[in-house]
């Protein structure tokens, strides 16, 4: 038996409404769909701690910056489907864009702060588009608590920020980015790596786990920054848009690795936008394991 696939707001409150008045507690996991291992690791995630959870598909017009990039985006939505079954999630909320932003949707949800420099720099009003959407499918979803990825470090931020702000009643809950065996973070967009790229592209991990194993040792920031952007290009990656060290608590920039710590990276393989992101500070032993892993695989 498939998983049932809603396309209104009205057909998903009022099953919503059932489970409230059973008083069950119910997640979502929003998403854009081409559903990976990272997407289904929040699933499992979301129907461990719910009674229900809502899984959203919506591939959001408004955070892109490139109308090629849009129409590039892969629209799988009977595949999710297929993969989101058998785990149990309970309704996949597949709305068209009409109903999500109607004929004169004049409202945007904008987050200072958390949402400048890094990919908000880089990509102009994308976490406008992000938060705007966020906050309509929580509110639509009436869900007690959302699953988001480490691996969209800013995102998360963003939305925790909108959140305490406007005051929904809704708690965020972030699990850990899922990598490939050779350490690749997990995205829809490696879907577009050519064969060449997609060797090449799990160097991006390796150097920055190499890079916070050298940070939480060699606080010279600066050169072991400059030395990591002149690997990743050396790696085969043609732009490094951003290579920073961020507090992790806020992504302030911060001098030294001297408190719980990520950094985060943007970088271009072909056509293909990559991002990532490791701890530094702590725990140690977790950014050195890795390290091992790689050299030895």
């Amino acid at each position: 038996m498939g998983i049932p696939i809603l396309r209104t707001v009205a057909e998903l409150r009022s099953i919503v409404a059932v489970w409230r008045r059973d008083g069950l507690k119910v997640a979502v996991v929003p998403t854009m769909g081409a559903l990976h291992e990272g997407h289904l690791s929040l699933v499992r995630a979301a129907l461990a701690k719910a009674d229900r959870v809502i899984v959203t598909l919506f591939v959001n017009p408004k955070q892109f910056n490139s109308p090629a990039d849009l129409i590039a985006y892969p629209r799988t939505e009977y595949d999710d489907a297929v993969k989101l079954a058998p785990l149990g999630a309970h309704i996949l909320y597949a709305p068209d864009a009409a109903d999500v932003y109607p004929q004169g949707f004049a409202t945007t949800v904008s987050v200072s702060a958390v949402s400048e420099g890094l990919c908000g720099a880089f990509r102009p009003g994308h976490f406008d588009g992000v938060a705007t959407v966020v906050t309509k499918l929580f509110l639509q979803t009436g869900a007690d608590m959302a699953f988001f990825g480490e691996k969209d470090f800013q995102q998360l931020h963003v939305v925790r920020r909108l959140v305490r702000d406007l005051d929904i009643p809704i708690d965020i809950i972030a699990s850990p980015t899922v990598r490939e065996d050779d350490g690749l973070a997990m995205s829809s967009r490696n879907a577009r790596l050519s064969a060449a790229e997609r060797s090449a592209a799990p160097r991006l991990a390796e150097i920055l786990f190499e890079t916070a194993r050298r940070l939480d040792r060699d606080h010279c920031i600066d050169r072991v920054l400059v030395e990591a952007r002149q690997a990743i290009l050396a790696a085969g990656f043609s732009q490094v848009e951003y290579l920073d060290l961020r507090a992790d608590e806020d992504v302030a920039i911060i001098a030294a690795p001297n408190r719980p710590a990520r950094l985060l990276v943007a970088a271009w393989l072909g056509q293909t936008r990559l991002i990532d992101n490791v701890e530094v500070w702590s725990p140690r032993g977790r950014v050195e394991g890795f390290v091992e892993a790689a050299a030895a695989a």
